[in-house]
C-alpha cells in the first residue's frame, strides 16, 4: 500500500496529477499561441493512460466515472487525431483546443471529486458530494474553464511551433 492505495491505484493516480499539471503547463502555451510539443505529448499519453487504466478497475454497473472515461476517450481521440493527422490544419486546431481543454477539464473535475471523497477537511465539508461546498468548487472550476476556452477561441492565430 502506497498512501493507503494499491500500488495500480497509486500508479492511476499520479498519471492523472502529471497529466493534469502538464495539461496546465500545454495550456499556457496553446493561450499564447504556442503548441508546447512536449508538454502536449506528455498531457495527451498521460491523460490517455488514466483513461484507460481507470477501466481496468472493476465494476459491475455503468458508474459516473465509466461515463466520463467514455467521453475523454471519444474527446482525446479527437484531439489526438486533430493534431497528429489533421496535423490542426483550418477547424482541426479549433477542434485540437476545445477537445484537448474538455479532457483537461474532465481530469480535473474528476480530481475535485476524489479530493472531496478522500481528504478529510473537504470530505467533512461535504461528505455525499451534494453539500454547497462541492458545488460551489464544482461551479468554479466550470467558469474558470469556460473562460479559458473563450480566451482560446479568440486567439484566432496557428501555433508557433
Amino acid at each position: 500500500m502506497i498512501f493507503g492505495m494499491s500500488p495500480f491505484t497509486f500508479f492511476h493516480v499520479v498519471l492523472s496529477l502529471i497529466g493534469i499539471a502538464a495539461g496546465f503547463i500545454a495550456l499556457g502555451g496553446w493561450l499564447r499561441g504556442h503548441l508546447r510539443s512536449g508538454w502536449t505529448v506528455v498531457f495527451l499519453v498521460t491523460t490517455i493512460a488514466t483513461v484507460l487504466t481507470g477501466f481496468v478497475f472493476p465494476f459491475t454497473v455503468v458508474t459516473p466515472a465509466i461515463v466520463f472515461g467514455i467521453i475523454s476517450t471519444v474527446v482525446l481521440a479527437i484531439a489526438v487525431f486533430a493534431l497528429y493527422r489533421q496535423h490542426l490544419l483550418g477547424r482541426w486546431r479549433l477542434a485540437f483546443l476545445l477537445s484537448a481543454l474538455f479532457a483537461l477539464y474532465l481530469n480535473t473535475f474528476v480530481l475535485i471529486v476524489q479530493a472531496f471523497q478522500k481528504v478529510g477537511p473537504l470530505n467533512a465539508l461535504a461528505p455525499t458530494g451534494t453539500e454547497p461546498p462541492f458545488a460551489v468548487a464544482q461551479v468554479l472550476l466550470l467558469v474558470v474553464f469556460i473562460a479559458l476556452g473563450y480566451r482560446l477561441l479568440r486567439r484566432s492565430v496557428p501555433f508557433a511551433m
